[in-house]
């Protein structure tokens, strides 16, 4: 489900982001981002992420590589573009027919990358 909560995605992301997936939710801040295919692509991706790693474990591993890429001193969005979830979504945003063919786990030949 796509909500329009500009103030919500401001707050978790601090402005940093379009929009941010919290499950079952696609959370966007500008009201005309439902109408993207490449950004709602993107952030399905993070829905079926989510799902395949029961929420909180997506979560958690989120958090360990974004953490560990600013560890090892990348800047914020350099860690942000290192996590293996994120590499998956930005290789494949384009990719309209992406969800239909992917297998499960594909989030895993990011890991080494």
């Amino acid at each position: 489900m796509i909500v329009h909560a500009p103030w919500l995605v401001k707050v978790i992301t601090g402005n940093f982001a379009k929009a941010i997936t919290l499950y079952p939710f696609i959370l966007i801040r500008n009201k005309e981002d439902v109408n993207n295919p490449i950004l709602i692509n993107h952030e399905k991706i993070h829905l079926r992420q989510q799902q395949e790693l029961l929420i909180i474990i997506f979560y958690l591993w989120y958090l360990v590589d974004y953490v560990a890429g600013r560890t090892s001193g990348m800047s914020h969005y350099q860690a942000y573009r290192h996590i293996i979830f994120e590499q998956e979504a930005f290789d494949n945003e384009t990719n309209l027919q992406y969800l239909k063919n992917r297998k499960r786990g594909a989030y895993r030949s990011y890991m080494s990358s």
